[in-house]
């Protein structure tokens, strides 16, 4: 039985569910649905972007809606055109067997009569972004004063952009009696006072904690110098051959500096602002779509309602004012049940961020170290490696090898196969080769590789598994600590890659660490584990979130800022609101 035919829904929208090859309803969708089909009430649910909320909402309202009754029975508002349009759009599948509903789009960017004329043809559910709601109620082209639902949909987004009096104008369009919907990620003070003042006792769904963030999502910071922050994030992308991410800045003038210098330099990147028009942005989203763009660099208010499947990383290139936008940011990654990181370029005038960020998000970061150069050449060189490796051949190229054959005869095997990966290899280590590596810390602390390993410090090590194999950096850290044996702190610095990964330990465990896992097998593959020939480590403990466990190396940090570490903050370094929630 699937286990939506136990929420109540009626035949026709089951049908559409099991032809969607939807099967397990999401947490909020299973509190949502049950209670929203058992009476009209009021209801505020808290959940994560990427949780279910449009199904959540949207089966319980298409089920309650008359469809033999041609007026306005529903609003859904939303943030953005494009939210606008997905969520119309999935309304339309999902009432796809209900003969006679019709779900109209409303939103800026398109003509105002042709949506008005949709509207006036019939149409029971309108969807409608604020601003051009506000505008088609104005001219008279609208009547929403006899719905018996209005649903917000990512509210606090909504609130952030700037629409709280539009929404206040809209509701106050509304009948008294209605019910009211909210969903919302955060509940910040604006959609508590909308709960206030538009709402009748609302009963109240949460899907984990207020304001935190998501399980499936790693947080990991680096520091660097301020001027070091683009090739940081050159290099982060170079040690992530497959990613595919939103880089987040906090101005369009950035959003397209950052975006030209990465195309510049050879990635497929493009910028998403305020600037753009309508057909740039579709263009954009659907290039990002069909993963012809593999880093998106946006503002926040442009990456409003985007909602993309399998992000690997968020970026943020330059953290935002407050800490409910940082997680509307990283929300973009581990969705649907899937892991995701998100990244923090940081320098060290914004460490005060990363800890209010962690106390609201009830979660911890992982400090580490931008990766060296013969590091990336590494994992860049490995990848290709396994990508040769499990390429198909297309058949199609037989007809043309033996004039390859005659061509390469004069190579043995070994040289054909260097010069192969050389070929895509060598542009990465000429770069690296003319450019220094860019870690910064906190203790300021630059002794090399070498210095450490000669000094008995930390050990780095490559492992041929990695995301391919089910790992994320938490399991493949547990999963070698309880191999090896070793306490909570002995395993660190760990870096998942997609066929491969890299980790420290001390020194004093390498020779158990090779000696283990070098007789071991996985699902039938021999592990093979070698000392990283690019070690580079710090002499000096951390635990798991990056921080140095040793008494005097915190205060060595504390005691080697000087006046240059207090120069006034530039505007990416502005002083962090963190909001503390309210209850409505």
């Amino acid at each position: 039985m699937n286990k939506f035919e136990q929420l109540g829904l009626n035949e026709a929208l089951l049908k559409a569910i099991n032809d969607l090859g939807f099967e397990t309803p999401s947490e909020v969708q299973e509190k949502a649905i049950p209670l929203l089909l058992e009476k009209d009430t009021d209801i505020v649910a808290l959940a994560q972007t990427g949780t279910g909320k449009t199904a959540a909402f949207g089966f319980p309202l298409i089920q309650k809606i008359d469809p033999e009754n041609r007026s306005t029975q529903a609003l859904i508002l939303s943030p953005t055109r494009e939210l606008c349009l997905q969520i119309t759009n999935e309304i339309k599948l999902y009432s796809k067997y209900i003969h006679g509903l019709n779900t109209v789009a409303v939103y800026g960017g398109a003509s105002i009569n042709d949506q008005a004329r949709d509207v006036k043809r019939g149409a029971q559910i309108i969807v409608a972004t604020p601003g051009r709601m506000q505008d088609m109620i104005n001219r008279g082209l609208v009547n929403i004063t006899q719905i018996d639902y209005c649903i917000l949909d990512e509210a606090d987004e909504m609130l952030n952009m700037g629409f709280y009096d539009d929404i206040v104008s809209i509701l106050s369009n509304t009948p008294e009696d209605k019910s009211t919907w909210l969903f919302s990620a955060t509940m910040p003070q604006e959609v508590a006072r909308i709960a206030r003042e538009f709402m009748r006792k609302p009963l109240e769904i949460t899907v984990g904690h207020k304001n935190s963030g998501s399980s499936t999502v790693s947080h990991e910071f680096y520091l660097v110098n301020a001027r070091d922050r683009y090739e940081a994030l050159k290099r982060l992308a170079d040690a992530n051959p497959d990613i595919f991410s939103v880089v987040f800045c906090r101005t369009k003038r950035d959003t397209q500096a950052v975006a030209e210098k990465l195309i510049d330099n050879g990635y497929n990147a493009a910028a998403l602002h305020g600037d753009l028009s309508q057909a740039q942005r579709d263009s954009v989203m659907k290039s990002f779509r069909s993963r012809q763009i593999q880093m998106l660099v946006a503002t926040d208010v442009a990456a409003r309602g985007i909602d993309v499947d399998n992000i690997t990383h968020v970026i943020n290139y330059q953290l935002p004012d407050d800490i409910e936008t940082y997680n509307h940011r990283s929300g973009r990654t581990g969705r649907a049940g899937k892991l995701g990181t998100s990244i923090v370029i940081t320098t060290k005038s914004e460490m005060r961020k990363i800890s209010a960020i962690e106390r609201t998000i009830k979660q911890k970061f992982e400090e580490k170290s931008i990766p060296s150069g013969m590091e990336i050449c590494e994992i860049q060189l490995l990848h290709l490696a396994n990508k040769i490796h499990d390429v198909e051949v297309d058949h199609e190229i037989d007809s043309y090898l033996p004039a390859i054959y005659e061509v390469m005869k004069d190579l043995s095997k070994e040289e054909l196969i260097k010069k192969m990966v050389s070929v895509e290899f060598n542009r990465f280590l000429n770069y690296y080769k003319k450019n220094k590596d860019i870690s910064s810390s906190r203790s300021g602390n630059d002794r090399s590789a070498e210095d450490f390993s000669s000094a008995g410090g930390a050990v780095r090590f490559f492992i041929n598994i990695g995301s391919r194999d089910d790992f994320d950096w938490m399991t493949l850290k547990d999963f070698l600590r309880d191999t090896l044996g070793l306490g909570r702190d002995d395993i660190f610095k760990v870096d998942v890659k997609e066929g491969f990964s890299f980790f420290n330990t001390d020194a004093a465990h390498a020779e158990e660490v090779m000696s283990v896992l070098n007789s071991m097998h996985l699902e039938g593959r021999r592990i093979n584990v070698e000392v990283s020939k690019n070690d580079n480590t710090r002499d000096r403990r951390r635990d798991h979130n990056g921080r140095s466990n040793s008494k005097n190396d915190r205060r060595s940090d504390f005691a080697g800022r000087n006046t240059r570490d207090r120069k006034p903050p530039r505007r990416s370094d502005a002083p962090f609101r963190e909001k503390k929630p309210k209850r409505g």
